[in-house]
């Protein structure tokens, strides 16, 4: 698009770099479920598929919050704290190791 393109950082976006209009992204999202015959899916059901591959994958809460635009790791922590792997007895185990 050359001069044209605007690029505003953004994931999803025309092919002018401007916001998309959400409706044209679920009308995408609802054509390429029905082609691949897959289960659908809520758009959003994507981000917290992300999220949760992240934390099964060791990544950082604090890292994960920035990255979902969380002003703080708290809000991230409020929703998503029951994927977190249950490490109550490393915890015992650093502390003893550590005495």
């Amino acid at each position: 698009m050359g001069g044209l393109y605007q690029n505003q950082d953004l994931v999803i976006c025309t092919n002018t770099g401007t916001m998309q209009d959400p409706r044209n992204v679920i009308r995408a999202m609802k054509r390429i479920v029905k082609e691949a015959k897959v289960t659908a899916i809520r758009f959003h059901d994507m981000r917290h598929k992300h999220v949760s591959i992240l934390i099964a994958e060791g990544v950082d809460v604090v890292k994960i919050a920035a990255r979902l635009g969380h002003t703080n790791p708290k809000i991230t922590l409020e929703f998503y704290a029951h994927l977190l792997p249950n490490s109550h007895s490393d915890v015992a185990d650093i502390f003893h190791n550590a005495i």
